[in-house]
């Protein structure tokens, strides 16, 4: 059964991804409009009915703000961390809110999606894969260093959206106060482009199929520089850049 994918929207006006097996899917994190996720899943054709749960990576608003909406009128469980909900601004309805474990896979009808801590800041960061069969696909965003939990995990990937959030020149020289740079830089920030090739390049499966690359900062990169740059080390991985404004077409990955 194969898996498949799209951005509904990625940067920091916005993030949710939607991977699923065709029968059944979820959402990683639910940061636009329940108007806009509708209106986006419409369009691509993908039946919002199929969307069995949504797992929420951490609190900010650009990773939740369509979430509650979305369950309420759908019914949809939402799957985040007993800390993450205490510091968020969601109100969910009672029986909505699923508490998930790191390290300890949550079955969804037969996706099986597995949450793993990162480094952000934030106050429980997670992220995760989702698996069908024999491929798995995962959403790795928001990532202020490289960690172990997350070259393990990409390595298991037939497929992953990866931040690429900002060129280091771009954003040394741009107009953000230093305070924001460091923050965006250090150790619970973002995954500049070259930190991101680097990942790609030394820990991505020979499996691999496609690269989806994301959360890009409007300020302090460009989309045509990063499909660039990993395009040249690609070696047969499809690469594609997820838009701030718009969804991503689907994309279908088969064993």
């Amino acid at each position: 059964m194969p898996l498949y994918l799209a951005s509904l929207n990625s940067g920091s006006n916005g993030n949710c991804y939607y991977i699923g097996n065709g029968t059944e899917a979820v959402l990683i994190d639910a940061g636009i409009s329940c108007r806009n996720t509708e209106r986006r899943m419409i369009r691509l054709g993908l039946p919002i009915r199929d969307v069995k749960a949504i797992f929420i990576t951490h609190e900010h608003t650009d990773h939740t703000s369509g979430a509650a909406v979305l369950s309420r009128k759908y019914g949809i469980p939402v799957y985040i961390t007993e800390k993450t909900y205490r510091n968020s601004r969601m109100n969910l309805d009672p029986g909505a809110w699923q508490p998930f474990v790191a390290g300890k896979p949550v079955q969804i009808g037969s996706l099986r999606i597995h949450p793993f801590p990162k480094w952000h800041d934030a106050s429980e960061p997670h992220s995760f894969t989702v698996s069908t069969n024999e491929l798995t696909a995962g959403v790795f965003t928001d990532l202020g260093t490289v960690c172990e939990n997350v070259t393990q995990h990409l390595g298991q990937c037939h497929a992953a959206f990866l931040e690429a959030n900002y060129d280091e020149q771009m954003l040394e020289n741009g107009r953000y106060p230093a305070y924001l740079k460091r923050r965006i830089s250090g150790m619970e920030g973002h995954l500049s482009n070259d930190q991101a090739l680097e990942l790609f390049t030394k820990h991505r499966p020979p499996w691999m199929q496609l690269l989806v690359l994301s959360h890009l900062s409007a300020e302090n990169n460009n989309p045509d520089l990063v499909h660039e740059l990993f395009s040249k080390h690609a070696n047969g991985v499809k690469i594609m850049v997820a838009s701030r404004h718009a969804e991503t077409g689907v994309f279908c990955i088969e064993d």
